[in-house]
């Protein structure tokens, strides 16, 4: 018996379910610029921000030439300026950073070549195990409605193409876990941005659109890769949306108002846009979409350092203020609460006054370098290991040439003496922090490029051994002699001189030695 042909997608939609959306109010005037760069490399060249790659040469060329920037710092300033490029970095983080979309658009289709293809997308399919709903999602947005169409298990592509040629969109959540050339690109940006840099990738087949309009709650760089895309952009409905907290659900197209901006982003075209701003994107079509959104500043305001600020200070403030430990009045909760608000009470008066006494003297006892650390912690967590350069690699021990050859054990231990030139890898990726009682050296080096896949990393630092720690974290990017570390004693240096070359140490993984010799054993 001849049997008919089931799609993938077909075979979803017997399984499909409708999402609700939610509706709200009138929207705010904020201003959009447009950068239209055809061909004004030149105008720019004598920019403050220096700019590389104006031209659109392969990106694996310009991060060869940022591999040899000896400054993390420097490099990761570099790449953005090559990102938003030809606007300098100085005047977007003052005039556009979380205030206003901008669009920059360059008539070069090869400008972001190298980032990521539909062609390397189509090779961590057959190659890699990429899982519906962990990895990869399947999404369509048809007559209002916005559905995910994820099936259990790998995403085969089998499966995948089949839901791309029956109108679906692919998300790949996580591009930097499969691709090196992402990974790269975030692992340098993050440090511009001292806050984690995700991505993830969009393909869109022609005609069609993956999502519902909404806004997140991260900075978006909407990097256009291959074709083209319809983007509108809409203003925050509220002053309560400016800059959300979260990211919003999926609107109808009722509640957002008229667009700020509206444009097609062709290859090599850039869009940036702000938490809180409303957008949609659709294909056109003539033409698929392949676009990275590399993102930052998730939950990293001034509000999200209060939430560890402000319950320590409280803590401190109880232990050592008698004031803030003396009893609530008798009789408070007769006049105070949302029952007696509209009291007109001299009490209420003199309870709020109160309040307002104890808030003022608490930041007498908040402990910010404490709660810096905190944050600093959460985003050492947050963080890409750095993708080592060739010299970086080859001097460390992650290049270290230790191996098993002629039945035996080769090139194994590193002779450093106190003539040894020494620094950190990168400029962020370790720090020193103190929980009261011990400090750690928390670092990157050893986390994963799965998003906490792995524990935080650190270990304990000695107290006699902090400053020379401090000192080295400090004397980045330049190297300093192990013999030249700050220590009170002799014997204590030598005991931080075993602590850098001891191979059990955690704290090789962090550094880079300007000589590592290794003494050949045949």
């Amino acid at each position: 018996m001849e049997r008919k042909h089931m799609s993938a997608f077909a075979l979803y939609q017997t399984l499909s379910t409708d999402l609700p959306t939610p509706a709200k109010k009138p929207s705010l005037q904020v201003e959009t610029i447009k950068i239209i760069c055809l061909n004004s490399w030149s105008l720019f060249q004598k920019q403050e921000e220096e700019c590389l790659n104006g031209d659109g040469e392969a990106l694996d060329a310009l991060l060869s030439d940022l591999a040899r920037v000896n400054n993390s710092r420097e490099r990761a300033s570099k790449l953005f300026q090559w990102l938003i490029s030809p606007l300098p970095a100085k005047a977007f983080f003052r005039d556009t950073w979380e205030k206003k979309p901008i669009l920059v658009q360059r008539k070069n289709p090869d400008y972001y070549k190298g980032l990521f293809s539909t062609a390397e997308f189509d090779c961590i399919l057959r190659q890699e195990d990429i899982q519906y709903g962990v990895n990869l999602d399947v999404t369509s947005y048809t007559n209002g409605k916005r559905e995910t169409h994820n099936p259990p298990g790998r995403a085969l592509p089998f499966t995948v193409w089949d839901f791309y040629e029956s109108g679906c969109s692919i998300r790949l959540l996580n591009p930097q876990a499969f691709s090196s050339t992402v990974w790269n690109v975030l692992s340098i940006l993050q440090e511009q941005f001292g806050s984690m840099a995700g991505a993830n990738i969009y393909l869109t087949p022609p005609g069609t659109q993956g999502f519902a309009p909404h806004y997140d709650d991260i900075e978006a760089f909407v990097v256009q890769l291959e074709g083209k895309k319809h983007w509108r952009v809409y203003n925050p409905r509220t002053e309560d949306e400016v800059l959300p907290v979260l990211s919003s659900p999926n609107f109808d197209q009722a509640e957002i108002g008229k667009p700020i901006l509206e444009v097609v982003l062709e290859a090599g075209d850039l869009l940036y846009f702000p938490r809180g701003f409303i957008h949609q994107g659709d294909c056109l079509p003539d033409a698929h979409s392949l676009h990275i959104t590399i993102s930052s500043y998730q939950k990293n305001s001034w509000g999200d350092l209060l939430h560890k600020l402000i319950p320590a200070a409280l803590d401190i403030a109880m232990e050592e203020d008698v004031e803030f430990r003396q009893g609530l009045p008798l009789d408070y909760l007769t006049y105070m609460g949302v029952q007696n608000s509209d009291k007109d009470d001299p009490r209420r008066t003199k309870f709020f006054s109160r309040i307002e006494s104890l808030m003022k003297k608490l930041t007498n006892y908040a402990p910010v370098d404490a709660a810096v650390d905190q944050k600093a912690r959460d985003f050492l967590h947050d963080c890409l290991p750095p993708m080592l350069t060739p010299e970086e690699l080859a001097s460390s021990v992650q290049g270290a040439p230790a191996r098993w050859e002629c039945g035996q054990v080769m090139d194994v231990g590193a002779h450093i003496n106190t003539e040894t030139r020494v620094r950190v890898l990168r400029a962020g990726c370790a720090r020193l922090c103190s929980d009261g009682e011990a400090v750690h050296m928390y670092y990157t080096t050893d986390n994963s490029r799965v998003y906490h896949k792995e524990e935080l990393k650190s270990f304990e630092i000695k107290p006699e051994h902090t400053d020379a720690i401090e000192f080295l974290i400090h004397s980045y990017p330049k190297f300093v002699t192990v013999g030249s570390l700050p220590c009170d004693a002799a014997k204590e240096k030598h005991l931080l001189w075993l602590h850098l070359t001891h191979p059990n140490q955690p704290i090789l993984n962090t550094l880079q030695y300007r000589t590592f010799l290794y003494e050949p054993m045949c």
